[in-house]
């Protein structure tokens, strides 16, 4: 695999996809319980009943559907992560067990709280989301850091600070590549998690709201950290990044869209793959967004979290 700019995508993805079983990414952060209702009409503002066509309970957290991708991609995933040692987080861990990932760090606390959503879908599949977050200790004297060196890569999202920290750090002294999913949280998280991310890439409410506009030239202002590659994903408008001083644009995949709920998570997820296997960054990110777009024509949030053959096939048309 090359580092540099593929002249032939459609072989580096069928090379990537043939060896992904070896590359092992470690995704740290949150894992939630989501309760899912699929609206005819999203809510108008204001007190108001409207009705539901479907309801479904499925696990969710950005960082817990990144590791369900990189193992429906074929990779070998790790999740390390927390909830409470109730019903939801007994739940979480068996799904992601269940899925192949490695759940042996994803700690339930006694005596803790799990995070749980909920997520309304409306029939253009644009999502409403409310969360808990969760209470669990902030710790990480128990996290097997020295796993990290076994890692092709390492991803987390910004709602365990410490964690994250912890992980950037080590990964960082290894010369082995940070991965942010930049999602809305304090500005204060992100000047700590930036100066140690090789690859952060926000979602457009987060960059806004930690530069105070989602344009290209907020997106150049992150380039003051020491990041390889600084992104932005923009839905159906494509994603748009910063590498070695150049903005570099990707086009989204014409689709239609059925159920956007997780596609950043899956992006973040495939991208990670992808940069851990050795893929080029447009490449990878030509990937990430095939696998975003893919999960976007179905219904459901992890459920419909595609595999790599379904990628494989999606991006051959």
């Amino acid at each position: 695999m090359t580092t540099g700019e593929s002249a032939d995508p459609v072989m580096a993805w069928q090379q990537f996809a043939a060896q992904a079983k070896g590359i092992r990414i470690i995704c740290l952060g949150l894992s939630a319980l989501d309760q899912i209702w699929q609206v005819e009409r999203p809510f108008a503002g204001g007190s108001e009943k409207i009705r539901a066509i479907e309801h479904t309970t499925a696990g969710g957290g950005m960082a817990a559907n990144a590791a369900v991708t990189v193992a429906r991609l074929g990779g070998a995933a790790a999740f390390w992560g927390r909830a409470g040692d109730d019903g939801p987080g007994r739940e979480m861990r068996a799904a992601l067990s269940r899925e192949g990932i490695d759940t042996r760090y994803f700690r339930l606390f006694p005596g803790g709280r799990s995070s749980v959503s909920g997520v309304i879908v409306d029939p253009a599949g644009e999502r409403q989301i409310v969360n808990f977050r969760g209470r669990f200790p902030a710790g990480t004297d128990w996290l097997p850091l020295d796993d990290v060196m076994v890692s092709a890569a390492v991803l987390a999202d910004p709602r365990w600070p410490e964690g994250a920290m912890a992980l950037f750090s080590r990964a960082r002294r290894l010369g082995i590549p940070t991965i942010l999913d930049a999602d809305m949280a304090d500005r204060g998280v992100f000047e700590q998690l930036l100066p140690l991310t090789d690859h952060a890439v926000f979602s457009e409410p987060a960059l806004k709201d930690y530069a105070g506009s989602a344009g290209d030239d907020a997106l150049e202002g992150i380039t003051r950290f020491p990041c390889r590659v600084v992104a932005v994903t923009r839905g159906h408008d494509g994603v748009s990044w910063y590498q070695d001083g150049r903005l570099q644009t990707q086009t989204a995949f014409p689709i239609e869209a059925v159920d956007t709920s997780g596609a950043g998570d899956v992006f973040h997820g495939a991208y990670a793959l992808a940069i851990g296997g050795g893929l080029a960054v447009r490449d990878a990110m030509s990937f990430a967004s095939a696998a975003a777009a893919l999960k976007c024509t179905r219904a459901g949030g992890r459920t419909a979290i595609p595999f790599i053959d379904d990628c494989l096939a999606f991006m051959g048309t």
